[in-house]
């Protein structure tokens, strides 16, 4: 299994409008995504900063979607954003979600 993390920091007060536009948008594309297979997201205390961790079957399923879809996804949140999210990719080393 590999993973996607990515960090987001969000403009002040927009954690629901990103939340919206996340399960609206973002996740019925990841859900088309070959070798998608989980996605959990939780924010810092103060709303503003939000880490997004996707779960795929394999390397090459996971890059392509961050070389084909993820860019229109960076898009489609803009009005959210506060700067560029930073992405951290790897293999899952431990998972309980199989």
């Amino acid at each position: 299994m590999y993973a996607r993390n990515v960090s987001i920091h969000l403009k002040p007060n927009m954690l629901s409008d990103y939340t919206r536009t996340f399960e609206n948008d973002v996740l019925p594309l990841l859900r088309k995504q070959n070798g998608f297979k989980n996605e959990i997201a939780f924010s810092g205390s103060d709303g503003t900063d939000v880490t997004a961790i996707s779960l795929w079957d394999n390397k090459a399923n996971a890059e392509a979607y961050n070389n084909n879809i993820y860019p229109d996804v960076v898009k489609t949140l803009a009005g959210v954003l506060d700067g560029a999210p930073k992405v951290q990719s790897g293999e899952v080393v431990n998972s309980t979600i199989h």
